[in-house]
C-alpha cells in the first residue's frame, strides 16, 4: 500500500513537472520578446558551416555566427560547382559578403509560414550570399567523421537510402517515390527515428553482448554511439527523443530505478523542452513524442504472440495517434496507411534498414541493397493507386487538444463512451464547411498574374477566375533543380482543400496569357474540375494543350458565353468581342453578392474599358479587380 501511494506521488511530480515545462516553453516562446544579434545593414559574416545542400545552381547553407543564419547562394559556373562539391565541409568557418533579409510571411491563408518556420529555429534573416571564402582551419575530431562519413556515403549516390537512414536525408529518393511513402502513411519510416535508433542500438548491445561486455560498459558504450548518431544525423528532434529516451531507460535498467516508463518519457520532454524551448512546434518533436506516448500508456493492449497480430495492433494505433495531427497539419489521412504499415514495416526493420548499414561497411553488398529499395519503391508507387485520401478543411488547436484528452480517457478506462465524442469530433472536422453561410472571396497571391477565388454559402458553388502561371525559361542541365514550385499543386489547390473545397464547379480563364492560365492543366489532372470557361476569340496554343486534356478527362468547356448561374446570383460576361488581342479578349466578369458590386477585368486595357463604358451603366462598383 505504501508502495503504491509513493509510485502515485510520483506519477503526480512527473506529471507536474511536465505540465511546468510546458508552461515555461509557451512563455519563453510567445510572451518573451526574441530579437536578431545582427544588424540588418551588415555585409561581412564569419560563421561555422552546420549543414549545405546543392540543389540545380542554388547553393543553400544553414549557418551558425553570432546566431543561426539561412544561407542562399547561386551558382554561376559549372566549375564553381565543382569546386565547391569539393571544398564544401560540415564545420568549415566561411567568410561571407552578403545582404541580410527578413523572411516574409505566407501572403495566401493556410499555407507554409516559412518566417514563423525559421523563428521557431531562432533564425532572423535570410543571407543572400555575394561572395564568399571557405576558411582552411582544421575540423575537430567530431566534423572529421561527419564529413567522413557524407563523403563516404556519397559513393553510393545512385542508392538515396544510404542518405536517408544513416545521414538523416531524404531529399536524394525520388520525388515521386517519396509522395507515394507519405501517401501511403509509411514515411515516418524513412526519416531517421525512433524505429532506426531501436535498430541499431540493439545490434549495437548484441554485438557486445557476444563479446562479453559488462552490462554497463554496453550501454555506455551504445550511449555514445547514439550521441555521435545524433550528431552526425544534424541532432533532428525525433533521433533526439529517440536516443535521449534510450539512454534513460538505460540508465533505469542498469542501476535499478525501478521509474515507469512513461515517467521516463515525461522526463525526456522535460529535458529537451528546457534546453531548447521552441523545439515544441517541431512537427517531428510532436509527433515522435504523441505516438510514443500512446504506444507507452497502451503496452498491455498491444501484447500478442503472433507477431502479425501484435503489428497489426501497433499500425493501428499508430494511425489513431497521429490522426489528428495529421489533418491539423497536412489535411488528410489514408486509412490503408494501417495495411500498408503491415508490410513495409517487417521489410525495413528487417532486411532493408539493416542491409543499409552492413553495405555501408561492405560496398560489395551495393547490388543487393539497389534490388530490395527498387522493388520496396515498385510496390509503393503500386499501392499508391489504391490509396484513400480523405481530405478535412482547417481545424482549430482545440479540436487536437479535445481529441487527444478523449483518446487518453479511452486507452486508461477503455470504455467506449469516450468513442463516441471522437467519432463526433472527426464527422464535425470534416463536414464543418458546409454549415458556413458565408460568401468567400479569396485574391489569391499567385505572384505575377491573377487567381480569384468565389465561395458561395455553404460551399455550394465554387468558381476559380485564372489560375496565374510561373513563368518558366529553359536552363542547362547541371542547374535544374530537383522539386520545382508549382502554383497549381502548393497554392491554388492546398487552399482550396484547406476551406473545405472537393471541386470547382468553374474555371474561368479570362485569356490566354501563361500568368493567367499557366497553371490550368496542373489543376484539372490534380483536382476535380467540373467546367472550364474560355474567353472570346481563337484559342492559342496554350488553351489548345488545355482543351486535349479536357477532352481525355470528358470535362465540359465553353467559350464566349454571356452569363452564368450560381445560386441566386449570376456572373455577365461583358466583353464579347473580339479584339484581335488575349490581353483586349479577356473576359470582363462582373457580379453581385452580398449587395456589392464586384468588376474583374482581366489584362483588358484602356480601349476595352472605353468600350465597356460605354456600352454598360457601370456606377457605384465596390471593388475593381
Amino acid at each position: 500500500m505504501l508502495r503504491l501511494r509513493k509510485i502515485l506521488l510520483l506519477n503526480k511530480i512527473y506529471i507536474i513537472s511536465l505540465i511546468l515545462v510546458l508552461v515555461y516553453s509557451i512563455i519563453v516562446t510567445k510572451v518573451v520578446k526574441h530579437e536578431s544579434t545582427y544588424n540588418d545593414s551588415e555585409n561581412y559574416f564569419e560563421a561555422k558551416i552546420i549543414k549545405y545542400e546543392i540543389d540545380g545552381n542554388k547553393l543553400s547553407l544553414e549557418l551558425k555566427g553570432k546566431e543561426k543564419l539561412v544561407g542562399n547562394y547561386y551558382i554561376k559556373t559549372e566549375e564553381e560547382k565543382e569546386y565547391l562539391l569539393k571544398e564544401l565541409k560540415f564545420g568549415k568557418i566561411i567568410l561571407i559578403n552578403g545582404t541580410l533579409l527578413e523572411p516574409t510571411n505566407n501572403t495566401v491563408p493556410f499555407q507554409f509560414n516559412y518566417k514563423k518556420y525559421l523563428n521557431n529555429q531562432r533564425i532572423y534573416y535570410i543571407l543572400n550570399i555575394d561572395n564568399f571564402k571557405i576558411s582552411d582551419k582544421k575540423l575537430n575530431i567530431f566534423y572529421k567523421i561527419k564529413n567522413y562519413m557524407y563523403k563516404h556515403a556519397n559513393d553510393y549516390d545512385e542508392n538515396a537510402y544510404i542518405y536517408a537512414f544513416l545521414l538523416g536525408n531524404t531529399k536524394r529518393i525520388d520525388t515521386e517515390v517519396l509522395e507515394s511513402y507519405r501517401t501511403n502513411g509509411i514515411s515516418h519510416l524513412f526519416a531517421l527515428s525512433g524505429l532506426h535508433v531501436s535498430i541499431i542500438s540493439l545490434i549495437i548491445i548484441k554485438i557486445l553482448e557476444k563479446f562479453k561486455v559488462k552490462e554497463l560498459l554496453r550501454y555506455t558504450i551504445c550511449f555514445l554511439i547514439l550521441l555521435l548518431f545524433a550528431f552526425i544525423s544534424g541532432f533532428s528532434p525525433s533521433i533526439l527523443r529517440a536516443s535521449l529516451l534510450f539512454i534513460l531507460l538505460g540508465i533505469n535498467k542498469v542501476f535499478y530505478f525501478n521509474i515507469e516508463t512513461k515517467n521516463i518519457l515525461y522526463l525526456t520532454f522535460n529535458i529537451l523542452v528546457l534546453i531548447n524551448p521552441f523545439i515544441i512546434y517541431n512537427l517531428g518533436f510532436i509527433l515522435s513524442f504523441t505516438i510514443t506516448f500512446f504506444l507507452i500508456i497502451s503496452t498491455n493492449l498491444l501484447k500478442d504472440k503472433n507477431y502479425f497480430k501484435s503489428l497489426f495492433k501497433i499500425s493501428l494505433l499508430t494511425f489513431i495517434a497521429s490522426l489528428m495531427l495529421n489533418i491539423y497539419y497536412f489535411g488528410y489521412i489514408n486509412p490503408l496507411g494501417i495495411i500498408m504499415n503491415l508490410l513495409f514495416v517487417p521489410l525495413v526493420s528487417f532486411i532493408i534498414f539493416p542491409l543499409t548499414i552492413i553495405t555501408y561497411i561492405f560496398p560489395f553488398l551495393s547490388i543487393l541493397l539497389n534490388i530490395t529499395t527498387n522493388f520496396m519503391e515498385l510496390v509503393s508507387l503500386t499501392l499508391v493507386k489504391f490509396a484513400i485520401k480523405i481530405y478535412f478543411p482547417n481545424i482549430s488547436i482545440i479540436n487536437v487538444i479535445i481529441y487527444y484528452t478523449f483518446l487518453y480517457l479511452f486507452i486508461i478506462n477503455k470504455k467506449a463512451k469516450y468513442l463516441v465524442p471522437i467519432l463526433l469530433l472527426i464527422i464535425y472536422s470534416y463536414i464543418k464547411p458546409y454549415f458556413d453561410k458565408n460568401v468567400y472571396i479569396y485574391f489569391i497571391d499567385v505572384g505575377q498574374g491573377d487567381s480569384i477565388l468565389l465561395v458561395t454559402p455553404y460551399k455550394h458553388q465554387t468558381i476559380l477566375i485564372d489560375t496565374g502561371g510561373n513563368i518558366s525559361y529553359k536552363v542547362e542541365e547541371w542547374k535544374k533543380r530537383k522539386e520545382e514550385y508549382s502554383i497549381g499543386k502548393d497554392t491554388l489547390i492546398n487552399l482550396m482543400r484547406k476551406i473545405g473545397i472537393k471541386k470547382i464547379d468553374y474555371l474561368i480563364l479570362t485569356h490566354g496569357d501563361y500568368d493567367h492560365m499557366g497553371e490550368a492543366i496542373n489543376l484539372v489532372e490534380n483536382f476535380k474540375v467540373e467546367k472550364v470557361i474560355f474567353n472570346c476569340g481563337e484559342f492559342n496554343e496554350l488553351e489548345q494543350n488545355l482543351i486535349k486534356v479536357l477532352n481525355k478527362k470528358k470535362i465540359s468547356y465553353y467559350s464566349c458565353i454571356k452569363e452564368l448561374n450560381i445560386n441566386n446570383n449570376k456572373l455577365y460576361f461583358l466583353n464579347n468581342k473580339d479584339y484581335g488581342n488575349e490581353n483586349d479578349n479577356s473576359s470582363v466578369i462582373y457580379t453581385e453578392l452580398n449587395n456589392h458590386k464586384f468588376l474583374f477585368m482581366g489584362d483588358a486595357g484602356v480601349e476595352v474599358e472605353e468600350d465597356l463604358i460605354e456600352k454598360y451603366n457601370l456606377k457605384d462598383i465596390d471593388i475593381l479587380k
